[in-house]
Parts: C-alpha cells; structure tokens; sequence
C-alpha cells in the first residue's frame, strides 16, 4: 500500500494550473448515455474516480477514446448493457448517476446500491422519489435497484420537491428529464457550479433547460440529444486545498485556469484568517509570507455556503492558528475522522456535541505516522504534514488518487519535500 513521505516546515511558493472538477467530470461523463452521437470532453483530470466511471461506462457498451490532445471521446450508439455491477459502483457513490440517463434513453436500469467515502449516509432515496414521480417502476432487491419504464411508454414530465439538498440527485433527475416527455420542474435543486456546469453540456447537446444554479430548474423535454464538445470547469475544492495549504506553510500562490467566484465562501473565510487574497476572471492568488494566521469559525452549508468538502482542511489551518475555532459540520454526521489523526501531529481539538471540534491553535505540529480515512480528511493531512516539522507519513493515499490530480508532482512544483513510498 502507499503512502506520501512528507518533510514538514517548508513555505509553499509558485504558480499551478488548476485541474478539471472531478464532481463535474463525472456527472459529464453519465451524460453520454444520453445520446448516439459522440461526446468530446476536454480537461478531464487523471483521476482514479475517472478511470471508474470511463470502466463502468465501457462495461455498459459505450466506446472510448482519447487523442494526443488528451481530448476524451465517448460514443454511446452500442450501448447494450443496463446492468451496472457492484464491482464498479462499490467503489465510488458517483456510479449510481448512470440510473437517470439509462432509464430516460432506454426506460430501464438497473444499479448496485453506491458505495465511496465513509463519511456518512448518503442514501439514495430522493433519487427514486423522482424517478418513481416520472412514471418509473422502481424495486429494490438483492442490493440492487430496478427501474422501469413500462413498455412502449417515456419518463413524463413531473415537479420533484427534493426533501432535502442533494447533488448527485438534482444531476441524476436533470438527465433523466431532458428525454422525458413533457416539462419536470426540479424544487430545492442543487446549486453547485458542477450542476451548471452539467445543465451547460446537456444544453449544447440540444437539452432546454432555465434555471440551473438556481434552487429551481425548469427541463422542457426533448425526443433526442445529439454530440458536443465541452470543457470541464476547474476543480474549485483542488484550488481551495492548494490555497489552504499555502497558507498554513505561510508562502505564497497563484492558481491560473481557475474560476474565483466559484470559491467566494472559502476565499471570504481565508482573508478572515489573515491571508492576501487577490483575484482575477481566471485566476486567484494567495499572499501568506509574514502574516499571522487566525483563527476561524466555520459552519458548513449547501452552496453557495462553506462546501462541506473544504471543511478537513480548515480544521488542519486552525491548528496552527492564533486562537480558538469552532468548526460545525452539518452535512455530513461522520466527516470528523480526520480529528484524531490531527492530534497525533500535536494538534489541539475536541469535541463539542456530535457535529462541533473546538480547535485551539498550537505554535507547532511535529512529524509522525498518520492515516487517511477519506478524501478530503487525506488532503487535511498531507496540509498538517506540509506546515509540520519533522517527517509526517500519511497512510492510505489511494483516498488522495481519487480527487486530486498528481498531487506529489503538483507540491514539488511549489517547492514542497514531499515523496510517494510504497510497501507499507
């Protein structure tokens, strides 16, 4: 198994590009179910989620290529399987959005329960509401879920109250809606730029679509989509964490190809604790040498609130900030593992309630084995690695492959001793 060998108490300073959104790209990627004609998809991060979505999607029937432009390409028009196996979706929460566009294209689908970070349930109930509100028969059994439209017959139009904000469930009804006969309004929808991001693609497929950004999304339905090419928007919690990180080892960055207002929560909350924030259309960069770090409170929220996926890594900033930091996790209920291993580095947090760490900021942190239990609280590490002194080995990084793309290529650039070790 590897791990990533870090020697501590070096300032991050340089420039980076900004990769593709993983959380954009794979949505994008269950869009070409939707059509016969080609997709072509441009800035795709090199990511282990990636590989298993373009994996699950190959076992589905869809054709894949990618040129030396590293412009991926995916055909739909043999699509012969309806089935996405528990192997793949296991693994990764993101595979159950293929059930929207199978079921809209070829009324039927049928997909493992999802798996991916433990960090909470993430139940998938929303999602079947809809498709049972479009005229979808939906049965559950032997951990699968089975969705049918009955024969001769499309998804219908439907307005879709979601009980609660969700993601993934705002993008798998948005695809299944834009074949479905007649209008669907999605209440309570997702915000997320990723959603947009999406919403755009499907619209330069020939989908209409108002709305989308907003807490209600407007699909007229359409008999067919065709091809398109279309750019990944950058990954706004990659830029948050190198922004973070610089900031805890007290350098300096500039992040290009990025899209700043897409970050207003996270970008509010570092000037707060002392950083130079400047920005740009297509840029952003932070200023950290010779200024103090403070402390601050944080309170995760759907977007356009602090993104819950940012929330490991202030937890790491905190600890090494002047003050005291009371940080609120309400999205998830199991989204604090990285705590413990925080405190092995020297950190000072506590508890308050279920959903509360009260982070006092220590002068230092210092070295020590350490390890991942998630995406996000893997990049909270590798930043309490980077600002501690000593030698940190942070454990289980096939989390990190998931999301972040050549993240020890990526650090070396910013001058970070860093290095990935195998055997362990």
């Amino acid at each position: 198994m590897n791990s990533l060998q870090i020697e501590g108490g070096q300032p991050l300073v340089g420039e980076l590009s900004a990769s593709g959104a993983k959380n954009a790209t794979l949505p994008l990627l269950a869009a070409a179910l939707l059509t016969s004609e080609e997709i072509q998809f441009r800035n795709v991060p090199h990511l282990q989620d990636v590989t298993t979505m373009m994996e699950l999607l190959g076992c589905l029937g869809v054709e894949l290529g990618v040129d030396d432009q590293m412009v991926l390409s995916l055909n739909g028009a043999n699509v012969n399987e309806f089935r996405a196996h528990y192997d793949l979706v296991k693994t990764m929460r993101a595979s159950f959005l293929v059930m929207g566009p199978l079921l809209a294209r070829f009324g039927r689908a049928e997909v493992s329960l999802p798996g991916g970070c433990a960090i909470g349930a993430r139940p998938v109930d929303q999602h079947l509401k809809g498709f049972a509100a479009m005229g979808a028969e939906i049965t559950v059994a032997d951990g699968y879920v089975r969705a049918q439209v009955p024969t001769g017959e499309r998804l219908r139009g439907a307005t879709i109250l979601f009980d609660m904000v969700t993601h993934t469930g705002t993008e798998n009804l948005l695809m299944a809606a834009v074949l479905a006969e007649g209008t669907t309004v999605l209440e309570n929808a997702a915000r997320e730029p990723e959603v947009q991001d999406l919403a755009d693609c499907l619209v330069a497929m020939g989908a209409r679509i108002s709305g989308a950004g907003t807490s209600t999304i407007t699909v007229e339905g359409v008999d067919e989509l065709h091809g398109c090419s279309h750019r990944v928007l950058p990954d706004r919690i990659e830029i948050g964490t190198y922004l973070v990180a610089v900031a805890a080892t007290g350098g300096s960055i500039t992040i290009r190809d990025a899209r700043p207002h897409d970050l207003e929560a996270v970008i509010t909350k570092l000037r707060d604790a002392g950083a130079l924030v400047s920005e740009g259309e297509d840029w952003v960069s932070l200023d950290m040498v010779g200024r103090t770090l403070s402390a601050v409170d944080i309170r995760t929220a759907v977007h356009p609130g602090f993104p819950t996926d940012m929330q490991a890594q202030f937890v790491a900033l905190n600890s090494l900030a002047k003050g005291t930091a009371r940080v609120t996790e309400t999205i998830f209920e199991n989204r604090f593992m990285h705590i413990q291993e925080l405190n092995r580095l020297g950190a000072s947090i506590d508890f308050e309630g279920g959903n509360t760490a009260i982070v006092r900021g220590v002068e230092k942190l210092f070295g020590a084995p350490i390890m991942a239990t998630d995406l996000r609280a893997s990049s909270s590490l590798v930043i309490a690695g980077l600002a501690a002194q000593g030698q940190t080995l942070v454990d289980r990084i096939y989390h990190i492959d998931r999301g972040y793309e050549r993240l020890e290529e990526k650090l070396l650039l910013l001058g970070a001793r860093v290095q990935r070790v195998s055997g362990r």
